[in-house]
């Protein structure tokens, strides 16, 4: 693999030891993928954070053996300097004002508080969400990126046409001290085209509609990239958000394209550009119908545990959820978290939606969300939530049964106790 004379300097130690190793770990990394080079980032979303039980052992050993470890892959520590580029943290296992709630370990939630501070003065920025483009992390067209976290890097890819991989704690943590990442996969045009085309014949009207069209898709297409025709509407930030992230767990999708809507698509034809479709997949009743169906992993109604933001909640989302609380007291037996980015929170709070939730008897969390943490209140057998993402991934981690519905079918769970959802 090609270096430039400064990738040299780097790997040989001309900017000090940390800055060799993750050049090192890049050129291991890039070779085994078969890239020809690097390309420069400057837009960094990585984990960074010591905030589980496994790596307590070795932040005992201080912060800089952790990250010398989990993302620069190095047998020895090294002094970790400043981040050469924007660098964001992404979720993490900890809301650091309801660790109790969740049932942390007092030494675990020190220590992370701790790990913020080290890596807040080596320029890594805490956003801890899955969603760092809704708390101004917002690429733009055609920039090269080095993300984390597959359903910010399908967004990423597709929603604002930046370029990314799905990359991971060695890569990202390199990435941020280089400021380079292997020139391969997504970062090149020639792999940005579509490779299935999707017809729908029904209407795609709400997130939960959304949810059910991606986890199809994603079954479908597997790791392709679809390009979807019969989109009657404009898609707003959330309706994409949910698409993604359920396209990006049921197969691996990492980039799509909607005609006139995803920035590298004006049309079909330009999505496909020198391509054909590989196959012409129809969406209709049916298929919304069966995939509805297969996301529902539970056979008892009484639920226990009602979660919603997954991805992580905008402030239109907080605002609905506030809307359909009020007045309301969720069922004694139940208990509703809500999860969004720290800052949103914020937002949330003046704006007087938080109050409402949290009088309702539902709970406010940030940087954090269960199937990262795989924490739930005690007792839990079933859930509800409003995410395909994580009715596909809950269940199967934390061994719980599942609902997968609208907002509205999860808020009345919340206060009914009981699971009335049915399919649209």
């Amino acid at each position: 693999m090609h270096l430039t004379d400064y990738e040299k300097s780097l790997l040989n130690g001309d900017q000090g030891p940390a800055k060799a190793r993750a050049m090192d770990l890049l050129q291991r990394y890039g070779e085994a993928l078969g890239a020809e080079r690097l390309v420069e980032t400057a837009n960094v979303a990585g984990a960074f954070n010591a905030s589980t039980p496994s790596v307590a052992p070795i932040a005992a050993k201080g912060f800089d053996r952790v990250f010398s470890e989990l993302n620069l892959d190095s047998d020895d520590t090294v002094d970790i300097p400043h981040m050469a580029v924007p660098t964001c943290q992404l979720i993490t296992g900890i809301d650091n004002d309801n660790w109790e709630l969740q049932g942390v370990d007092p030494e675990l939630a020190r220590m992370q508080r701790e790990s913020e501070k080290f890596l807040g003065k080596r320029g890594v920025n805490l956003m801890a969400t899955c969603t760092p483009y809704q708390v101004g992390n917002v690429p733009v067209l055609g920039e090269h990126c080095a993300w984390m976290e597959s359903s910010a890097v399908i967004y990423c890819n597709s929603v604002l046409g930046a370029r990314t991989n799905v990359e991971g704690k060695e890569s990202t943590g390199a990435a941020a001290l280089t400021g380079r990442i292997p020139y391969w996969g997504y970062h090149l045009p020639e792999n940005r085209f579509g490779s299935h085309l999707i017809e729908l014949d029904i209407e795609v009207d709400d997130m939960a509609d959304w949810g059910v069209l991606g986890y199809f898709i994603g079954g479908e297409v597997e790791e392709n990239i679809p390009v979807l025709n019969g989109i009657s509407h404009q898609p707003n930030l959330v309706k994409l958000k949910h698409f993604g992230a359920a396209a990006a767990s049921s197969g691996g999708v990492e980039m799509y394209h909607i005609p006139g809507v995803t920035p590298e698509a004006r049309s079909v034809a330009e999505a496909f550009g020198p391509k054909r479709s590989l196959r012409t997949i129809r969406y209709g009743a049916r298929e919304r119908l069966a995939t509805y169906e297969r996301l529902q992993n539970a056979t008892d109604r009484k639920v226990d545990f009602i979660m919603l933001g997954c991805p992580h909640a905008s402030i239109e989302q907080m605002a609905l959820i506030a809307h359909m609380l009020e007045g309301k007291r969720i069922h004694a037996d139940v208990a509703l978290w809500v999860h969004t980015p720290r800052a949103i929170r914020q937002i949330a709070e003046r704006s007087g939606y938080c109050e409402i939730i949290e009088a309702a008897g539902g709970v406010v969390m940030s940087d954090t969300c269960p199937a990262i943490s795989r924490r739930m209140p005690p007792g839990v057998r079933v859930i509800a939530t409003d995410s395909a993402k994580q009715a596909h991934y809950l269940p199967a981690i934390t061994k719980v049964q599942g609902w997968f519905g609208t907002v509205s079918d999860c808020i009345n769970a919340a206060v009914t106790g009981q699971w009335q959802g049915v399919a649209g």
